[in-house]
C-alpha cells in the first residue's frame, strides 16, 4: 500500500485508501456498486471506474472520455445499469469560466439563452446515457433519453421503472423536474415534469425572483413522494403518485434570510424526518453561513424545521480559503449503509463529517476527516484555491466512506462509531 496523505484533522475517522483514479484527480459524484467506484469527472470530462474490492489497494481505473463539450459530472448504478448525465460544460463557457458567482447566483437558461425556447446548434450532447455494467469494467451504452437545451445535472434511480431527473430544457429558465420511464431502458421516454411557477418563460411565465437562481438541484423519493431541492428556490413536496402528472405537497423557502443553495435532501420515512443540506456556492462564506436542516414531515403538507447540524468549528474554515460548508449527503441507496440516525456529509474545505441524530432536536457531531489540500489543481476555474473541497461521499454497506473531490482524489476512509 502506498503512503497514504495525512489527514489536515481527524476525529473518529481513519484513512485507509486513496486512489488518483488514473491521474484523473477530479470528481464529483461517486458510486459504489460491486466493489467498483464510479466516478464523475467535472474537468477530466467522462467517468472512471476504480477497482475498490480492496479498499486499502485501490486497483486498476478504466476512463470512458465523455463527448466533446459535454459534462458527465453526476451518475448512478443499480443492478446492470449505469445512468449518467450529460450536459453543456457550464465553467468551459466564457459566461461562467471567470467567475463562477455567475453561476451560482444567475438563471442558466437566460445566461445562456434557451430560456425564451430554442438555442443554437449544440455542439455538446443533451441528456441521459444509459449503459449496461453486467461487465463492471466494460461499461457498454444501450440507450440514451435526449434533451432539447442544456441538459440533465443529476438523477435519482434506484431500480424499477422510473428514474427522476433535474433537466434544462428550452424554454425554461432552469433545471426542473422530470420522469423517465426506464420500462425499456434501450428506449426511455418522459412521463412527466413539473416546476416552480415561473420558469416556463418560453409559456409566458415571468419569473418573480431576481439576481438569485431558482433551479432544481435534485429530487428524492421515497414511496410516492418526490423531495426536491431547488437551490434558491427552496424546497418542494411532491406527490407523484401519477407519474404523468406530479402534484405540489408542500413548498418552503427560507432563503431570504438565509443566503439559499438548496441542494441535498435525505428523508427518512421510518422517523417521519428529512434532512435538507444548503450548499455553500461562494468562498470565504460570502454567501452567508449554511447550515443543514432537520425537518418534522409527520404531517407533509406542513415540514417544520426542528434543529440544525452543527458547523465544524475546529479550525478557522472561513478564512482557510475555497467554500465552506454543506454539500452533499450520503443517500441510504439500497445496497448501501443505511442508517435513520447516523448522517454522512461533506462539508468542502472541512471535510467529511458524521452527525448523530438519534435526538434529532440535538443532533452531535461524531467523526470527521480534513483531507490533505490536493497536490496538483486540475480545477479548471480561475484562481481557485489548493485547499481540499470534498463534494461527495457514499458509504457501503460494510460502512466504508469514499469520498471525491475536485482535485485530490478518492479519499477511503473508515469510521470508528
Amino acid at each position: 500500500m502506498a503512503d497514504l496523505p495525512p489527514p489536515d484533522y481527524a476525529r473518529n475517522i481513519r484513512l485507509i485508501g486513496h486512489s488518483d483514479q488514473g491521474g484523473r484527480p477530479d470528481a464529483l459524484q461517486v458510486m459504489v456498486h460491486r466493489g467498483f467506484a464510479y466516478v464523475a469527472h467535472p474537468w477530466s470530462r467522462g467517468f472512471s471506474i476504480v477497482d475498490v474490492r480492496d479498499p486499502k489497494n485501490p486497483g486498476a481505473t478504466v476512463y470512458v472520455p465523455s463527448p466533446p463539450n459535454t459534462w458527465t459530472i453526476h451518475l448512478q448504478t443499480h443492478e446492470d445499469l449505469l445512468l449518467v448525465i450529460h450536459a453543456r460544460d457550464l465553467f468551459a463557457d466564457s459566461a461562467f469560466a471567470v467567475d463562477e458567482k455567475v453561476y451560482y447566483t444567475r438563471s442558466v437558461g437566460e445566461t445562456v439563452g434557451t430560456a425564451s425556447g430554442g438555442t443554437k446548434a449544440r455542439n455538446w450532447s443533451a441528456g441521459m446515457a444509459i449503459y449496461d455494467i453486467s461487465k463492471p469494467t466494460e461499461p457498454r451504452q444501450i440507450g440514451f433519453f435526449p434533451i432539447e437545451g442544456v441538459g440533465v445535472h443529476r438523477i435519482w434511480y434506484v431500480g424499477g421503472r422510473y428514474a427522476y431527473v433535474s433537466a434544462l430544457i428550452d424554454g425554461y429558465s432552469d433545471y426542473i423536474f422530470v420522469i423517465v420511464d426506464l420500462a425499456d431502458p434501450t428506449k426511455p421516454v418522459e412521463t412527466g415534469r413539473w416546476w416552480i411557477p415561473g420558469m416556463h418563460t418560453a409559456g409566458g411565465e415571468t419569473p418573480s425572483w431576481e439576481g438569485r437562481r431558482y433551479a432544481l438541484h435534485h429530487a428524492l423519493v421515497a414511496g410516492d413522494t418526490a423531495y426536491a431541492c431547488w437551490r434558491d428556490g427552496g424546497l418542494t413536496i411532491l406527490d407523484i403518485a401519477d407519474k404523468s402528472a406530479p402534484k405540489l405537497i408542500a413548498y418552503r423557502n427560507w432563503s431570504p434570510p438565509f443566503g439559499g443553495g438548496t441542494h441535498s435532501p435525505l428523508p427518512l420515512p421510518a422517523r417521519n424526518l428529512l434532512v435538507v443540506a444548503d450548499e455553500a456556492v461562494l468562498d470565504h462564506e460570502e454567501d452567508g453561513r449554511k447550515h443543514t436542516f432537520l425537518f418534522d414531515i409527520r404531517e407533509p403538507s406542513n415540514p417544520v424545521s426542528i434543529a440544525t447540524l452543527p458547523t465544524p468549528a475546529e479550525a478557522d474554515y472561513t478564512a482557510k480559503g475555497g467554500h465552506f460548508g454543506p454539500h452533499n449527503l450520503h443517500e441510504n441507496r439500497p445496497g448501501s449503509f443505511q442508517s435513520d440516525t447516523l448522517i454522512f456529509a461533506t462539508w468542502q474545505n472541512a471535510g467529511i463529517r458524521v452527525f448523530d441524530i438519534a435526538d434529532p432536536y440535538q443532533p452531535k457531531e461524531t467523526g470527521a476527516l480534513v483531507p490533505a489540500a490536493p497536490q496538483r489543481m486540475v480545477d479548471a476555474r480561475q484562481n481557485r484555491p489548493r485547499v481540499i473541497q470534498s463534494a461527495d461521499l457514499f458509504v457501503d454497506a460494510n460502512g466504508i466512506i469514499y469520498a471525491t473531490d475536485y482535485n485530490a482524489g478518492l479519499s477511503i476512509m473508515e469510521y470508528g462509531g
